[in-house]
């Protein structure tokens, strides 16, 4: 929940809490950096965040060691919106709210459907083409699955796509995939990719494409 005590310090802020700005397609669609984590608050109260990984570095100072903390967080509300973000403080607690708050900030919308050509049930069930994404020497890609199939990815994948309200999912990865941060970077930004991804008519005519949040019934159809 926002707190009562906030006051925007963006433009896109004051439009949120003005209330001329309902829904987080409409922030993102006026191309208003996305500067304040409550504003994402406002817009996707039903958000769920979860850490994927925690770093603990130690580092000798004349007091003595001191212990800090890089923390990688994904948060997403399981239906079309997914960002990931990463926090570093001298105690887990506060890393963890940095890291939260960063990734909120760093949201995205992304594209879904029924790319697969064994499946075309027209859902939003996974990704609409395949994609890719990379983070240092880590790549990643992302290909449409039928229905049931399930996140055939590794963990990490498997959160971000879940939270990103992806179902169904054939991955590849190539790279040192045991770096976890950059695991999940190239994942993310493969379904940034996808949204970024221009789509010619006969594409949209072939398999309905959604973006964002959907319903049960319809939805969103880019």
């Amino acid at each position: 929940m926002p707190e009562e005590t906030w006051t925007p310090k963006t433009e896109l802020g004051r439009m949120v809490l003005d209330g001329k700005i309902t829904t987080m397609s409409e922030a993102l669609a006026t191309k208003l950096p996305l500067k304040e984590y409550q504003i994402v608050d406002i817009l996707l109260p039903d958000l769920k965040d979860e850490i994927l990984y925690v770093e603990r570095a130690q580092r000798m100072t004349d007091s003595g060691r001191r212990m800090n903390f890089s923390i990688t967080v994904a948060v997403g509300n399981e239906n079309g919106f997914v960002g990931v973000g990463r926090g570093r403080a001298k105690e887990a607690a506060p890393a963890i709210r940095k890291a939260i708050n960063n990734a909120k900030v760093n949201i995205v919308e992304i594209r879904r459907g029924c790319g697969s050509w064994e499946c075309g049930c027209g859902r939003p069930h996974t990704v609409p083409f395949l994609v890719r994404g990379k983070s240092g020497s880590v790549k990643v890609t992302i290909k449409p699955a039928p229905r049931g199939v399930g996140r055939a990815v590794g963990d990490i994948a498997k959160v971000i796509l879940r939270l990103a309200g992806i179902e169904d999912a054939w991955g590849v990865t190539s790279g040192h995939t045991k770096t976890t941060v950059n695991y999940a970077l190239a994942c993310f930004q493969a379904l940034v990719s996808a949204s970024k991804m221009k789509v010619n008519d006969q594409m949209k005519l072939s398999t309905p494409i959604y973006l964002g949040s959907v319903g049960d019934v319809g939805g969103n159809q880019d």
